[in-house]
């Protein structure tokens, strides 16, 4: 059984092998450190929600929600939602970004946010077809990655 709850400091070690994981496989760009993981999802200032799913006491997937600060990394419109979803390669196709999202969602709603981004790699076809299953769509294409836009109702 896979329980979801919001992330703690002590899930940065699992939440790093998590990404880590979708490295080797292929499916990111690069590794990341625990350093890295506590400053983008576990201390960022802009933080709304993030979530992680558990399976025997170990961290599988998380998903972060942001909202959006002027000048961010990805110049996507201040006060939008911000949102990183990863979910080890073999907990995957598992419905678990499905119920994610669910969580996420209403995080959004709660915080106000009128509009969701997604940033994803060009090539990382897993991740647009998810963030479409999710009912995502495309608004904004760059170099290297398209913009996926949700409204949140």
């Amino acid at each position: 059984m896979t329980e979801l709850r919001s992330a703690r400091p002590t899930d940065a070690d699992d939440m790093a092998e998590v990404q880590n994981a979708i490295y080797r496989a292929g499916l990111r760009p690069g590794p990341v450190d625990v350093a890295l993981v506590r400053e983008r999802y576990l201390d960022h200032e802009c933080q709304v929600a993030c979530t992680v799913a558990e399976q025997l006491g170990r961290v599988v997937g998380f998903q972060s929600l942001k909202q959006a600060w002027p000048g961010n990394p990805y110049d996507v419109t201040a006060g939008w939602g911000l949102i990183g979803t990863h979910v080890h390669p073999d907990a995957g196709r598992s419905g678990l970004g499905r119920r994610l999202f669910d969580v996420s969602l209403a995080a959004a709603k709660a915080a106000g946010l009128r509009h969701i981004d997604a940033s994803i790699g060009i090539g990382n076809s897993l991740g647009l077809a998810y963030y479409e299953a999710m009912g995502f769509a495309p608004y904004r294409e760059g170099s290297d990655t398209i913009h996926y836009r949700f409204d949140v109702l």
